[in-house]
């Protein structure tokens, strides 16, 4: 059996197939189908690739490394790097070659302004952690009009006999 129009290349064996199932041509779907084999996926048409976003392409393109840790508050992470042992023992070389295996974090400030982390530094805990939100704020209950009026009507005549 011969196919009556000749294939260019494997993209368009898809629509072939399509058009073999569709006019019940069994023996042509057949014959497209064996044209297919193990190896069709090693052809560039048949591989599927993720879509990397820009900065992943610029990254594999310029080969950079991996991105490296942030860390904004040092007293609250137990799983920091310190390389610092290793440069007082070793010298500048090993503490290269360990900087390169295990990376340190880059201690960044956070999100506020650096007058405010003076300030908070220099503060207790339980303001530290009400001024970034991860303590509730107390509550005042503020009373009523009326209820300040009669309290200030019960404290007049112990002010005037003072």
């Amino acid at each position: 059996m011969q196919i009556d129009v000749p294939l260019i290349n494997e993209a368009q064996i898809g629509s072939r197939l399509n058009a073999a199932i569709e006019h019940n041509r069994r023996g042509e779907f057949a014959l497209l189908l064996s044209l297919l084999s193990a190896d069709a996926r090693d052809m560039a048409q048949f591989q599927w690739q993720k879509e990397l976003d820009n900065a992943e392409k610029l990254q594999r393109q310029f080969e950079l490394p991996p991105k490296q840790a942030l860390v904004a508050d040092l007293s609250t992470d137990n799983n920091v790097t310190d390389n610092s042992a290793v440069f007082a023992e070793q010298g500048a070389r090993a503490f290269q070659l360990q900087q390169a295996l295990r990376p340190e974090a880059l201690v960044i400030r956070g999100g506020e302004p650096i007058a405010m982390a003076e300030a908070l530094s220099n503060c207790d805990l339980t303001t530290r952690l009400r001024q970034r939100g991860q303590l509730p704020s107390p509550k005042m209950d503020i009373m009523h009009f009326a209820d300040q009026l009669a309290i200030q009507r019960n404290l007049v005549p112990l002010l005037a006999s003072a």
